[in-house]
């Protein structure tokens, strides 16, 4: 079938929305509609080359990074089923996870999707199902799509393995949040910063993922969460979902810190910045009181690696350090789990989105990101 879709040819351009070829599903594959995309950072990392792979090692595994089509926070509604696959039928309304899923791997069958053997595949672009590729641009170069997914873009096909299956009266628009930004955001503070009634919880930056880890750890029963952002409205708004204080930057979070802590510190951080460098960690530990954790959820440029940090420091007041993919949450069980706190009006969706794009709209979208102007811009199809 014919559609279109946002490609980036390579790192350092824009967006292109153009037309496309799409196969059919194959086996353990269904063809989606989707109703909305989420613009996550992520892929602006694609664009910025944080997330691209190097070329030696690239070509010694045979991947093949680029083109690709963008896009891994969508929801839709099933139009086809692959042949031989089972699960899902026609009219089943999902949600995708970018973390996928095979519930047979070491991971997953010990309780840890989150880190399922399939990931080690996600930015090869290609189908997870068997390798290859349902999507192709009309010259006929084959197209990979961003983690397995490829939601820029109103149809895609996509391995039943990314795909979590939910109940039909939840909005499509809103549940697409859930396959990224919300739900790494929210696992941030409640599973990998495990925050406990009670503590003093700090989140650096405020994009979609930093947002969701203030009412992660609102909802989690934080006695003061600590919201910190250079951008004033986005400090504003997270008092709105959570936020006891603010600050601009983690400097200035040090001293507002102790004085609401007696000295103590934060007993958790979470790092949220759209792209985490190594000098940002140390700053990070000194959010935190004797024994505290600080958790890393930002994605980095994939070849840094050094970081400040004081080892004294961490050893002797006993911190920790710890990272996180996607919250460190299991998409079968986490996703339709958040959906019914939406549902219940216990966790806030519509106020996470900032503004609504069309498809030929995606550079603006981004731009807006970038400028600091929305915490999650959705891409609209009809």
């Amino acid at each position: 079938m014919k559609t279109r879709a946002a490609i980036l040819w390579k790192p350092h351009t824009d967006w292109s929305v153009e037309d496309i070829e799409l196969d059919p599903p194959k086996k353990g594959e269904i063809l989606v509609k989707l109703a909305a995309s989420g613009l996550c950072h992520s892929d602006e990392h694609m664009v910025t080359g944080d997330m691209v792979l190097d070329p030696e090692l690239a070509e010694m595994f045979g991947l093949r990074q680029f083109p690709v089509i963008g896009g891994h926070e969508g929801a839709g509604v099933v139009q086809e089923i692959g042949p031989d696959t089972v699960g899902f039928e026609v009219g089943d309304h999902v949600v995708f996870s970018f973390i996928p899923s095979c519930g047979k791997c070491p991971s997953c069958s010990t309780g840890k999707t989150h880190l399922c053997d399939l990931g080690a595949f996600l930015l090869s672009g290609m189908q997870l199902s068997d390798f290859s590729y349902r999507h192709h641009a009309e010259n006929g170069t084959d197209l990979g799509i961003m983690v397995g997914l490829g939601t820029f873009s109103p149809y895609t096909v996509v391995s039943v393995d990314s795909a979590v299956k939910i109940e039909k009266h939840i909005p499509l628009e809103k549940a697409a949040l859930v396959g990224c930004g919300v739900t790494t955001g929210w696992g941030s503070a409640t599973y990998a910063a495990d925050v406990r009634s009670g503590e003093t919880v700090a989140v650096v930056g405020l994009g979609g993922i930093g947002m969701s880890a203030v009412q992660g750890a609102a909802m989690a029963g934080a006695r003061f969460v600590m919201a910190i952002d250079p951008v004033e409205w986005k400090r504003e708004k997270a008092l709105t979902l959570g936020a006891t204080h603010t600050a601009a930057s983690m400097e200035e979070a040090q001293p507002l810190l102790s004085e609401i802590t007696y000295g103590a510190m934060a007993d958790k951080a979470i790092l949220a910045l759209g792209l985490a460098e190594g000098a940002h960690i140390a700053p990070l530990m000194s959010l935190i009181k004797k024994a505290g954790r600080a958790v890393v959820t930002s994605v980095s440029n994939m070849m840094a690696d050094d970081v400040k940090l004081n080892l004294f420091d961490m050893s002797m007041q006993r911190k920790e350090l710890v990272g996180c993919i996607f919250g460190n949450a299991n998409p079968r069980y986490d996703i339709p789990r958040l959906l019914a706190l939406y549902m219940d009006g216990k966790l806030k969706l519509d106020e996470m989105v900032t503004k609504e794009y069309t498809l030929d709209e995606i550079n603006q979208g981004y731009q807006d990101m970038r400028d600091g102007k929305t915490i999650r811009g959705v891409i609209r199809y009809e």
